[in-house]
């Protein structure tokens, strides 16, 4: 009974989700994780399209690993500022004018704050090559090395 459930709710929150990609008010993000939550539940088949999908697949890829190419970043932003001030401009309310570039601002916050991703056909930095020093630890003679009481 519960896995109709998760297959139907996964659905309609894709088609949310890729609604929101056009639709400035409407969330995207929140939409197509609840899509990949209830599709890893019910349909590996939809679950695995999702992820490996073209479009969605960095998308959530960049959420679950909480990072981003500097290029996503500025699409990213680019395209919610222009959406928040269509909004903006369109309802013409003075808290309208308050409330989105308030929500736009934290979200930007956020975005900025992700971990920096190589772009695709880049490689990563290499990785710290700090040596260890060995500690006291290490250097307490242990039973059989020879540098013990039983030597």
């Amino acid at each position: 009974m519960l896995k109709p459930l998760l297959l139907v709710t996964g659905l309609l929150a894709t088609v949310l989700g890729v609604l929101g990609m056009v639709l400035p008010v409407l969330p995207t993000t929140p939409f197509l994780l609840l899509a990949t939550f209830c599709f890893a539940r019910s349909s590996t088949r939809l679950h695995d399209y999702l992820i490996h999908h073209k479009q969605f697949g960095p998308y959530l890829s960049n959420y679950h690993e909480r990072a981003m190419t500097p290029r996503d970043k500025v699409r990213t932003l680019t395209l919610m500022w222009s959406g928040i001030l269509v909004s903006a401009a369109l309802i013409g309310s003075p808290i309208t004018w308050i409330i989105l570039p308030a929500i736009a601002t934290l979200v930007m916050v956020h975005i900025l704050r992700l971990k920096p991703r190589p772009a695709p056909g880049q490689t990563p930095p290499p990785e710290s090559t700090v040596e260890e020093t060995p500690t006291q630890l290490d250097r307490r003679p242990r039973a059989g090395d020879g540098r013990g009481r039983n030597a």
